[in-house]
């Protein structure tokens, strides 16, 4: 078996290294990415990449077909990543999370590949309503990140079928430690703000909903997308993927991170505008389609994790909304240094 991880050197990425390598330990794995984060590692004692079989550097905006060969499953992680990145680079967020998409499911389908994986969002419910959003409501992208994979999922959907399988995993909002740590993700803002300087400020009134899933457990469902049978979904599917009881409002998140970190406060802001980006989501399709890979973790242990992690690195900087582990700051110093151009492409 031949699987094509793209977008394997980011925060998701080494969690679906390790999980792949160990439910398929004779594989060919093969890594595809730019590299913007590569060196954004976060107290690895080795690189994760050593359980690929082969890393390949590349733009999936411009990725190579022959790469394809006697591949049987492609797992699509390459992503302008957040909404703050999706802002300032609108256009790239597009050709890269939608259109780029697009293009490599094309190949797959023309080269054989059995298997299509994307990495989707529950992002694009948009505002909440009363009740917890199924797949077949109607969807209201908010942030040109929602946008770009509503418009993919729409295309990806006519390509499936004769021999081709697509399964776009709708996740929830990924947390979590890694080798590839991301502070710009809400749990893990918090966790590091408690730690650093004992108070979670929360931008909103807390009021607006989050769910939420562990890298590990992305990892699991990327196996399952992997291994997906059409008879179990459609040769289409796309599907909203964590859990029911991970379906948080932001303030109650906070709270239960201060709970494990003596000393942190939690405040508010309830004179800010209301965050519309808001939305409570059923799992219960995917509890039905994947039984066997549920999620594993849950909120407690995961605050625990992910303190474990940071505490282990020794990490202590105040100012770590600019640092490295903050995505949106790592392109905006590869633009400042010369090393990316506009478009976000390398400058040779």
């Amino acid at each position: 078996m031949k699987i094509i991880i793209a977008g394997n050197l980011g925060f998701i990425g080494p969690s679906v290294t390790a999980q792949f390598r160990s439910t398929f330990p004779d594989a060919e794995l093969v890594g595809f990415d730019i590299g913007y984060f590569a060196h954004s590692l976060s107290n690895a004692a080795r690189l994760p990449e050593v359980r690929l079989d082969r890393q390949v550097f590349g733009d999936i905006r411009k990725f190579p077909e022959a790469l394809l060969e006697g591949a049987d499953a492609v797992v699509d992680l390459a992503a302008i990543s957040n909404d703050p990145m999706g802002k300032q680079f609108e256009e790239v967020t597009m050709e890269v999370n939608y259109r780029a998409a697009v293009r490599l499911a094309e190949m797959c389908k023309r080269n054989g590949v059995g298997h299509f994986v994307y990495a989707s969002s529950c992002s694009m419910y948009g505002e909440a309503s009363e009740y917890p959003k199924k797949e077949d409501d109607g969807l209201n992208p908010l942030t040109a990140y929602a946008r770009s994979k509503v418009a993919a999922e729409k295309e990806l959907g006519p390509l499936a079928g004769d021999g081709f399988t697509v399964t776009c995993l709708r996740f929830a909002t990924a947390c979590g430690f890694t080798p590839r740590i991301r502070l710009d993700l809400v749990l893990n803002d918090f966790v590091a703000g408690a730690l650093v300087n004992k108070e979670i400020g929360i931008l909103s009134d807390g009021t607006p909903w989050r769910p939420m899933i562990n890298t590990k457990d992305m990892a699991r469902a990327f196996e399952w997308g992997v291994l997906r049978d059409p008879s179990n979904g459609g040769d289409f599917l796309a599907i909203n993927t964590g859990c029911n009881e991970w379906n948080n409002q932001i303030k109650p998140l906070a709270e239960a991170v201060a709970s494990q970190i003596p000393g942190a406060s939690v405040s508010t802001n309830p004179d800010a505008v209301p965050d519309k980006r808001s939305y409570r989501v059923n799992f219960d399709l995917y509890k039905k389609l994947a039984p066997d890979h549920q999620p594993l973790c849950d909120l407690e242990s995961t605050i625990a994790e992910i303190k474990a992690g940071l505490e282990a690195m020794a990490f202590s900087d105040p100012d770590f909304r600019n640092s490295q582990f903050i995505r949106l700051k790592v392109l905006a110093r590869h633009l400042e240094n010369g090393l990316l151009n506009d478009n976000l492409e390398w400058i040779r």
